[in-house]
C-alpha cells in the first residue's frame, strides 16, 4: 500500500509538469516577441544582411595600396674558360631593383571614400528589405487574430443555434411547431458547421504563413499569438504621414546615397584618367675588370607614361550620366513615396468610416433585431422566415465586423510600411 501510495503521488507530479510545460508552450506570443524571433531566424533577412558584410569586405580591397615590384637581371656569366681558367661567374652583371607606382589625385582615398558609399547603400537595401517582410510578418500576424476572431464567433453561433435547436425540439414534442420547421432549423445548423470548419482551416493556414516567416517548425497546436483586435479612429494628418516617410523610408535613403556615390565615381573616373609615375631603384653588381671602381653602383629613375590621349574618356562620361541617371531615379522614388502614403492612407480612412457606425450602431441592433425576433418566433410572433433572415443577419453584420477590423489592421500596416516607421499602432 506504502508503494501504491507513492506511485500515485510520483503520477500526480508528473502530470504537473507536464501539464506546467504544456501551458507554458501554448502561452501565445505578443507582436514584439513575434519581431524578435523574426530578426533572429528570417532566413531572407539574415542573408540580405550578408551584404552589408560583402560591402565591408569592399572597402578593404578599395584601400589597398599598389604593390611595388621586384626585378633581377644577371647577364653576362661565362660559358667557356677564360685563359684556360674555368670562372663561370667572374664577369657576371647583376642588378636587383625594386619599382613602385605612386597613384596620384587621391585616387586610393576615393575609391575607398566610393566602397563606403556602396556599403551605406547595402545598409539602407537591407533596410528597405526588412521593411517588406515585416509588412509581411505584420500582415500574417494580423490574419491569425482575424482567423482566431472568426473562429470564436463561428463557434458562438454554433452554440447559440445548437440551444435554440434544443428548444426546437421542445417545442416539436409539444405540438407547438411543425416538423417542417424543425427540420428547416436543423438543417440550418449546417452552415454553422461549415463556418467553423473554414475558421478552423484558415487559422490553420495563417499559423503557417507565420511560422514560416519565423523559420519555426512548432507544431500548430503549440503556436499561437495573442494581441489587440480592434481599430483607432484617431489618424495623424496626411502631411505628417508624408513628412515621416521623407525622413524615414530607406529606399528613399538608398536611392539619395546613389547620387551622392555617383558623384564620388565621376571623381574617381576623372583621377584615374590621370598618369601615375612609377619610381625605380636598383642596385648593380658588375664583376667586369674593366672598371674597378664601377663594382657596385646605385641607380635611380622614374617613368611618366605621356598622355597623348585620355585613356578613361568613356568612363568619365559613363559616370557623369549616370548622376543624372540616379537623380531620375531618386526623383521617382521620392515620387513613389507620396503615392504609397496617400494610397495606404485613403485606405485605413475607408475601413475607419465603414467601422464607426459598426461599432456606435450595427453591432447592438444586430444583436438586439436577433434577439426579439427569436423571443417573438418562440411565442409565435414572428414567422419561421423571419427567424432565419434575423440570424443570418447578425451573422452578416458581426463577421463583417471582424473583417473590416482585419482590413483595418492591413492597412495599417500598409501605411507603416510606406512610413518607413510606424505611425499607427
Amino acid at each position: 500500500m506504502q508503494n501504491r501510495g507513492w506511485r500515485y503521488f510520483g503520477l500526480l507530479v508528473w502530470l504537473s509538469l507536464l501539464r506546467a510545460s504544456a501551458a507554458q508552450q501554448l502561452t501565445p506570443l505578443t507582436w514584439e516577441q513575434v519581431h524578435d524571433r523574426f530578426e533572429l531566424r528570417n532566413p531572407t533577412l539574415l542573408a540580405d544582411k550578408l551584404n552589408i558584410d560583402e560591402s565591408k569586405a569592399e572597402e578593404i580591397t578599395a584601400n589597398l595600396r599598389p604593390n611595388p615590384t621586384f626585378s633581377l637581371t644577371a647577364d653576362g656569366t661565362q660559358i667557356a674558360p677564360h685563359n684556360g681558367v674555368w670562372q663561370p661567374f667572374a664577369g657576371t652583371f647583376i642588378s636587383p631593383g625594386i619599382s613602385f607606382e605612386i597613384e596620384r589625385r587621391h585616387k586610393r582615398h576615393l575609391r575607398l571614400e566610393s566602397a563606403q558609399k556602396a556599403t551605406t547603400i547595402a545598409e539602407f537595401t537591407h533596410a528597405d528589405v526588412e521593411r517588406g517582410l515585416l509588412f509581411n510578418l505584420r500582415s500574417a500576424f494580423v490574419a491569425i487574430l482575424q482567423a482566431k476572431a472568426v473562429k470564436q464567433l463561428a463557434q458562438d453561433n454554433l452554440d447559440y443555434w445548437d440551444k435554440l435547436l434544443d428548444i426546437s425540439r421542445t417545442r416539436f414534442s409539444a405540438g407547438d411547431i411543425a416538423q417542417i420547421d424543425l427540420d428547416r432549423i436543423e438543417l440550418q445548423r449546417a452552415q454553422y458547421e461549415s463556418d467553423l470548419q473554414a475558421a478552423k482551416e484558415a487559422l490553420e493556414n495563417a499559423k503557417i504563413q507565420l511560422l514560416a516567416l519565423l523559420n519555426d517548425r512548432e507544431p500548430l497546436d503549440q503556436f499561437d499569438v495573442a494581441g489587440p483586435y480592434d481599430f483607432s479612429d484617431q489618424l495623424p494628418p496626411r502631411d505628417e504621414v508624408r513628412q515621416s516617410a521623407l525622413d524615414a523610408r530607406p529606399d528613399l535613403k538608398a536611392a539619395l546615397a546613389a547620387v551622392d556615390k555617383a558623384r564620388t565615381d565621376h571623381t574617381l573616373a576623372v583621377a584615374n584618367g590621370s598618369t601615375d609615375p612609377t619610381l625605380s631603384l636598383w642596385y648593380t653588381h658588375n664583376g667586369s675588370y674593366n672598371n674597378p671602381a664601377a663594382t657596385n653602383t646605385l641607380g635611380v629613375s622614374i617613368n611618366i607614361p605621356l598622355r597623348l590621349f585620355d585613356r578613361n574618356q568613356g568612363e568619365k562620361l559613363r559616370t557623369q550620366l549616370d548622376i543624372d541617371r540616379n537623380q531620375r531615379l531618386y526623383d521617382a522614388t521620392q515620387a513613389q513615396v507620396f503615392a504609397d502614403v496617400d494610397s495606404s492612407y485613403a485606405a485605413v480612412e475607408s475601413d475607419v468610416t465603414l467601422l464607426r457606425p459598426y461599432k456606435a450602431k450595427y453591432l447592438q441592433t444586430s444583436v438586439r433585431v436577433r434577439d426579439t425576433i427569436t423571443f417573438s418566433y418562440q411565442h409565435g410572433g414572428a414567422s419561421l422566415l423571419d427567424f432565419l433572415n434575423a440570424q443570418s443577419e447578425y451573422r452578416a453584420v458581426q463577421l463583417n465586423y471582424i473583417n473590416l477590423i482585419g482590413s483595418y489592421l492591413t492597412a495599417a500596416a500598409q501605411l507603416n510600411m510606406a512610413a518607413g516607421r510606424e505611425v499607427l499602432p
